[in-house]
């Protein structure tokens, strides 16, 4: 029996819908791991300095790069994932293959909404830097065309590698092991196949993702909001020798906080689009 088929952009569409929930966590998750030394403000009291400073509004500073990061990251890893599924022709897969296929669509999403994610990682941090070091961006096109005359095209690539790396394990983290803890879940502690078991499968799976995406997230972060070329091997080096592997791990609360609720809702948004789909192709089929 094949899997049914819904629109390439139904994963987008809910990640984008779960990004107007976690935008404000995603924020201070940023500018965490940008705090260069040890110790630095806690995620209470950059949420309150950012509020502060830049009104309540300010939470959401980078929203819309965030939203078109979604719209191309998203859409492509959970497309890709969909088409590469169907093409098996097998309704059943193992964990290794579900992870294979699910760090090759990440892996592609993540080149191709690497530009958007420079975009909103500088947009993200710029109120938190000096008046001088501010690059202002207008807004989501002004700074893709100041990024690209500023920095040329590559610029708008800058970080790919662990962009590409942060995607293939935040996608393999959340599909396989969503999939891995609901059948836990279901087979081994008796849950029914409902909310619950979607909730909980879902914040483990976020658990997992965050936990094993920490690094590659910070030296990310650090890359492309560097004023440098540093390459991110070097900035990887420079990270552990002057504030200790800890520093890796940077903004990981505010990270899971922000990617669990993020991970329950866009499977949660998924679920529903394809119900109301569903619904509507059975309208659509003569009695």
């Amino acid at each position: 029996m094949n899997k049914q088929s819904y629109p390439f952009w139904f994963g987008g569409a809910a990640a984008c819908c779960a990004t107007c929930v976690s935008h404000p966590l995603d924020l201070v998750k940023v500018r965490l791991q940008n705090n260069k030394g040890q110790g630095g403000p806690g995620m209470v009291r950059v949420f309150a300095n950012t509020i502060r400073n830049d009104g309540i509004l300010g939470i959401y500073s980078g929203l819309s790069a965030s939203l078109l990061r979604q719209a191309l990251y998203s859409t492509t890893r959970f497309g890709l994932y969909e088409i590469l599924r169907r093409r098996t022709n097998n309704e059943h897969f193992s964990i290794s293959k579900t992870i294979l296929l699910s760090m090759i669509a990440g892996g592609v999403g993540g080149v191709v909404g690497n530009p958007a994610d420079v975009l909103t990682i500088r947009m993200a941090t710029d109120g938190n830097l000096p008046p001088e070091l501010r690059r202002n961006y207008k807004n989501i096109l002004d700074g893709l065309i100041r990024i690209t005359a500023e920095d040329g095209v590559a610029g708008l690539f800058r970080g790919v590698g662990p962009t590409t790396a942060r995607a293939m394990l935040i996608t393999s983290g959340q599909i396989a092991s969503y999939d891995a803890f609901k059948m836990l879940l279901l087979d081994r502690i008796g849950m029914t196949d409902g909310i619950k078991a979607h909730l909980a499968s879902s914040l483990l799976a976020g658990l997992v993702a965050t936990t094993v995406t920490a690094p590659v997230d910070v030296i990310k972060t650090r890359v492309m909001n560097s004023h440098t070329n540093d390459s991110a091997i070097s900035i990887t080096v420079n990270t552990i020798k002057n504030e200790g592997l800890g520093a890796l791990f940077k903004g990981w609360l505010s990270a899971f906080i922000r990617l669990g609720p993020h991970t329950i809702l866009t499977f949660v948004f998924l679920e529903k689009f394809r119900e109301f789909y569903d619904s509507q192709i059975t309208k659509t089929i003569p009695i």
